[in-house]
């Protein structure tokens, strides 16, 4: 599984941005499809998350509820994150993460990062 994520940038506090993760590869089970984050000098930590194949098991971190929101397309391909009223302390680098269960013999269960895209929120 290859995910390839982007959307990241520079951004004036108060102000938005929509981060997209792709997922190709072949997949049997989509468990998780989520975003972590880290900031410089601090653990990577979760920052939101689609559990299974419904699209309103959430698992969002307080700090970000009421301003982030996540979501998925409909073939689970792609996961999203829009991030409205951007503070400063959310700049980080901001990684798409899933967690699969593989098409192989026999089936397998991994997880995969993306590669991380900054996100900058000057004040």
């Amino acid at each position: 599984v290859q995910l390839q994520a982007y959307g990241g940038g520079l951004v004036q506090a108060g102000g938005s941005l929509r981060l997209s993760c792709r997922a190709s590869g072949n997949v049997l089970s989509l468990h998780v499809m989520g975003w972590y984050r880290q900031a410089p000098g601090k653990q990577r930590e979760l920052v939101a998350a689609m559990l299974g194949n419904s699209n309103n098991n959430t698992n969002i971190t307080d700090s970000v509820k009421g301003r982030f929101t996540i979501s998925r397309n409909n073939p689970k391909t792609a996961v999203y994150l829009q991030m409205n009223n951007l503070q400063p302390e959310d700049t980080a680098a901001y990684y798409c993460y899933v967690d699969v269960t593989g098409r192989g013999t026999p089936p397998f269960r991994a997880n995969y990062w993306g590669q991380g895209t900054l996100v900058t929120v000057s004040s």
